[in-house]
């Protein structure tokens, strides 16, 4: 999708527009061609208004003067045209992740773009708004513009396309008509065998408090308002704690302080009873936490170094891997291929492959094989399935709650509601920085979940307060 809105140059092939061979190479060419793009991650200038945003690079003017008038009755046209509801006005950082999603929408229409390109457009959005992308989308298509739909969510595929073209590994394995497939036939398309979608999880049985954060908070690095606010919790051995939220409302910066990587202003982390908020993140990890980070590449991994060595980067300095300073490569090479045996990581040279050239799920499913082996009672998930196909999920999912099972604390956060919902056994749900909602996967429903994500619903302080102590 980066080639053809001319971000990438491909090294050879060509594209064709109403059966024309045409160059892209920039987006400009793109936008000439009617082909707009609405990215994973906006394009957008938080400190602009909607309209600013919508405009730039096209702007209206006339002798060099900005002409606004013009340009603000066309979105306000489009924006009715399409129900997309959104202020001109309004600020860019003052407006819900769905709203921002709307004015890149937008951006395509004011443009008078026809070929339409959305890339993971739902990873951000609550489910109220996932229904609504998928309403809008339908529109378009009926209006005879083309929609090309990038996503891993089967039910997404199933809900809203035509025909499903599906990769893997870069290469081309079919196209199939929509209404004449299964989501089993497409995931056997995406990773060649079939794929169990049902998670087998018994009930837990929490045991004693493993991790307590006590009323943590931290500044933004953006503004002065702060990232995370007096957040306080539990999580038990032998039970899954899931933080659930849209993206950008404090869970990453909850688990940073966690995981040592960032400070906190004020509170206090406690595990196995003992106060480790100034501990460093190696006397983390050796006091047992493991840590499946968000960005495996800068977090999770040290890319150019071989399989093995980022298999024992949290334990190198142990008597079994080291003596009197000198490591011993034998007993690394010999651990590595356990792990890599009994995780199903998968490398072109065994234990010496170079990380880079590993796939994602290759590379996941290692850092996963190392933070589980080591003897830890807390295990804190960020992320774990993101960008991964079915399959990789499915083995991950299994391996989270076999953690559980074995009587670990496990600290989730994720932004996919169906991994959530499955996986969780308490979910809090974070908004602005603030923990609104303590909800049981058991007795919510998705809907009443994305009221929370939302900031629709909350739960009152005194229920707050009843979890918190």
């Amino acid at each position: 999708m980066s080639v053809l809105f001319g971000l990438y140059q491909p090294e050879k092939g060509e594209i064709r527009k109403n059966g024309v061979k045409v160059d892209i190479n920039n987006p400009n060419d793109a936008n000439e061609l009617g082909i707009g793009m609405v990215h994973q991650h906006f394009k957008l200038v938080e400190i602009f208004t909607v309209l600013e945003n919508i405009i730039l690079g096209v702007e209206p003017n006339k002798l060099g003067f900005l002409q606004e008038k013009d340009a603000r009755q066309k979105v306000v046209d489009l924006s009715e045209l399409y129900g997309l509801q959104v202020d001109p006005d309004a600020l860019i950082e003052k407006i819900s992740v769905g709203m921002q999603q709307r004015v890149e929408i937008l951006k395509m229409l004011y443009r008078d773009n026809e070929i339409l390109i959305f890339d993971e457009p739902t990873a951000v959005l609550t489910p109220q708004e996932i229904d609504e992308l998928m309403t809008i989308m339908k529109g378009f298509a009926k209006e005879g513009k083309s929609i090309l739909f990038i996503t891993h969510k089967l039910n997404e595929i199933m809900a809203v396309a035509d025909r499903c073209t599906v990769l893997q590994k870069g290469k081309y394995k079919g196209t199939v008509e929509i209404d004449k497939t299964s989501k089993e036939e497409l995931s056997r398309m995406m990773v060649g065998r079939d794929v169990d979608f049902t998670i087998d999880k018994k009930p837990a049985k929490p045991k004693d408090v493993v991790l307590s954060v006590r009323n943590i908070s931290m500044k933004s690095k953006t503004s002065e308002l702060q990232s995370v606010k007096h957040v306080s919790f539990d999580v038990r051995a032998g039970e899954i704690v899931c933080l659930a939220g849209i993206e950008g409302n404090g869970q990453s910066q909850v688990v940073e302080i966690i995981t040592g990587l960032e400070k906190p202003a004020s509170g206090e982390i406690f595990l196995n009873g003992e106060n480790i908020t100034t501990a460093s993140i190696r006397d983390r990890s050796k006091k047992g936490m493991s840590h499946i980070p968000e960005d495996r590449h800068k977090y999770g991994l040290v890319l150019d170094f071989s399989l093995e060595k980022n298999l024992v980067l949290q334990r190198y300095w142990q008597p079994e891997f080291q003596n009197k300073g000198f490591l011993k490569f034998d007993s690394i090479r010999d651990y590595a291929n356990k792990l890599i045996k009994q995780y199903d990581v998968r490398s072109g040279e065994g234990p010496i492959t170079i990380t880079r050239s590993m796939s994602g799920g290759n590379q996941q499913k290692a850092i996963i094989a190392r933070e589980l082996d080591k003897e830890s009672n807390l295990l804190i998930s960020v992320q774990p399935t993101r960008g991964l196909d079915v399959g990789a999920i499915e083995y991950i999912h299994k391996q989270i709650i076999s953690a559980r099972d074995e009587g670990r604390a496990v600290l989730l956060m994720s932004l996919e509601l169906d991994e959530v919902m499955n996986l969780a056994d308490r979910i809090l749900v974070m908004y602005e920085g603030e923990i609104v909602g303590h909800l049981d996967p058991k007795k919510v429903t998705d809907e009443e979940l994305g009221l929370y994500m939302a900031g629709s619903k909350r739960d009152d302080k005194k229920e707050v307060a009843k979890h918190e102590n």
